[in-house]
């Protein structure tokens, strides 16, 4: 028979009671699944936002590529300035009509990007030694309905002054 004696209890008491109880409320509960929920939510979050980030990411160095190979064509042109007749020198924008190709980034059966390369040149000197500005624009869509565009700008002088 144990035998109870009617004292205050103290505050070690109350804590090593508390301990042996060994549960949590539901409040505490409730809480840490909402902390939890919280964290989870913004690691899907990051992971989504930076998916996309990648993506476009690989879309924008695949047009700069598709832009960056049509300036070359146009620097790997016939421009001589002793040409006879002046029609001979290829260094003309009609002779770079706007091209449609796919891009170069990985993809699942048909779903292909087409891009849109637009070239210009501009004469910007036309006295001795003469320059040609040439701009090359790529644009292309991206997932979310905007179209984006990559530009490439360089001087061109003809290729009898270059050597």
């Amino acid at each position: 028979m144990r035998i109870l004696q009617n004292r205050k209890e103290g505050f070690r008491d109350r804590w090593r009671r508390r301990l042996r109880s060994g549960g949590f409320t539901l409040a505490e509960v409730v809480m840490a699944m909402g902390i939890l929920g919280l964290c989870v939510g913004g690691i899907i979050t990051g992971y989504v936002f930076s998916c996309k980030r990648i993506e476009w990411s690989a879309y924008s160095l695949a047009a700069q590529s598709m832009a960056l190979q049509r300036l070359e064509q146009t620097r790997a042109c016939k421009w001589d300035l002793g040409a006879y007749p002046i029609m001979d020198n290829e260094l003309q924008a009609s002779n770079f009509p706007p091209q449609v190709l796919v891009l170069d980034v990985p993809m699942n059966s048909t779903n292909a990007t087409l891009a849109t390369n637009i070239t210009e040149v501009i004469d910007i000197q036309t006295n001795y030694p003469p320059i040609k500005l040439v701009r090359v624009r790529c644009m292309w869509p991206f997932i979310n309905g905007l179209t984006y565009t990559n530009t490439i700008t360089s001087y061109v002088i003809p290729s009898s002054l270059g050597e």
